[in-house]
């Protein structure tokens, strides 16, 4: 493990509050104009060259995939992104029309989709608003204002109910405190007991101090707290956080520590449980790979072998199929 360490810490770009580890990197001889000729051709071709547009998209980074899309413009005299739509069908037009998207856009229309029209995919909800930082969810709510002209914090209210609620629009107000040089122990063990005192050691659960906490403390402060937290309870959070709530409100808990302990392992879980049994959840598998593939894709490849016991481009072979298959292998790259 540690060369693998060493490898992923010479890939590590840091990048605004978090390191990135990406899959998908600039390309240092790009030529918009001839990616585009080849997109352009790719589409007008009898029954559409898929490969080509695979080869071309899932190797470009956004800023150059949305320069394609000018080059293109200015060539066809028509919009790309039509014109894929139109070229395109099923899971892989999905990948493909997510990619043209920015992180935060394709975030942000997730979290959309998953509100829109009847029921709530909570799932959705779930994943996005408890693994991103607040810097990335103050950047949604400012596009997701832009795109769908309506506040994010009255869609996620409208449309979720209880404590669960209270926890994600306690995580939408992005109001977690920056970490901190300076270890505050006896914040720590008092963050600690409030926990235990809030769920374990009593009767009933004290939610809204559970949902403060985890909610406006720095990510590291709360690995620690964590820590401290074994030396009240005979349980781990987890643990407690199983035996404490339920349904969606425990969901939503349990990805908030799993994110805060090792957020790539966090996502390679979820990218496992897609995968498990015959076929695959489309949905998760995309959702994933697309808005992870510029950020932390790399290291996410890296656990998922550690914990599973076999690469992630070996399993997208075994549960999926076709242009889908490819267009997935092309966004997580070579096997390392």
């Amino acid at each position: 493990m540690a060369l693998v360490a060493e490898y992923l810490g010479q890939l590590c770009l840091v990048v605004g509050d978090e390191p990135k580890y990406p899959t998908v990197v600039p390309v240092t001889d790009f030529d918009p104009d001839r990616d585009a000729a080849r997109i352009e051709t790719a589409i007008k071709t009898k029954g559409v060259d898929e490969q080509t547009i695979i080869d071309v998209l899932t190797k470009r980074t956004y800023s150059q995939r949305r320069d394609i899309a000018f080059a293109y413009e200015k060539r066809a005299k028509k919009d790309m992104i039509t014109a894929l739509k139109g070229a395109l069908s099923g899971s892989l037009e999905t990948v493909i029309l997510g990619l043209m998207k920015s992180t935060t856009q394709f975030d942000a229309s997730e979290i959309r989709g998953s509100i829109k029209g009847l029921g709530t995919d909570e799932e959705t909800l779930i994943e996005i608003l408890c693994s991103r930082s607040s810097n990335e969810l103050v950047e949604i709510k400012q596009i997701y204002m832009e795109l769908f002209k309506k506040e994010l914090v009255k869609d996620v209210s409208g449309d979720t109910s209880g404590h669960f609620r209270d926890l994600l629009l306690a995580l939408v107000q992005a109001k977690r405190q920056e970490p901190s040089s300076v270890v505050d122990y006896e914040k720590i063990d008092q963050d600690a007991r409030a926990l235990f005192e809030a769920g374990v050691k009593n009767k009933g659960t004290d939610v809204a101090t559970w949902i403060s906490i985890m909610s406006e403390r720095s990510v590291p402060h709360l690995k620690k707290v964590f820590e401290r937290y074994r030396s009240y309870s005979p349980y781990d959070m987890q643990e407690s956080i199983e035996k404490e709530v339920k349904g969606d409100l425990k969901n939503s808990f349990l990805a908030l520590v799993q994110c805060f302990e090792n957020k790539q392992v966090y996502f390679a879980t979820r990218l496992n449980q897609a995968m498990k049994g015959k076929g695959a959840k489309d949905k998760i598998l995309t959702r994933v790979i697309v808005s992870r593939c510029e950020v932390d894709l790399k290291k996410i490849c890296s656990e998922f072998k550690t914990q599973f016991g076999q690469s992630l481009q070996k399993t997208i072979m075994e549960h999926t199929k076709g242009d889908y298959q490819k267009v997935l292998l092309g966004l997580c790259g070579p096997e390392q």
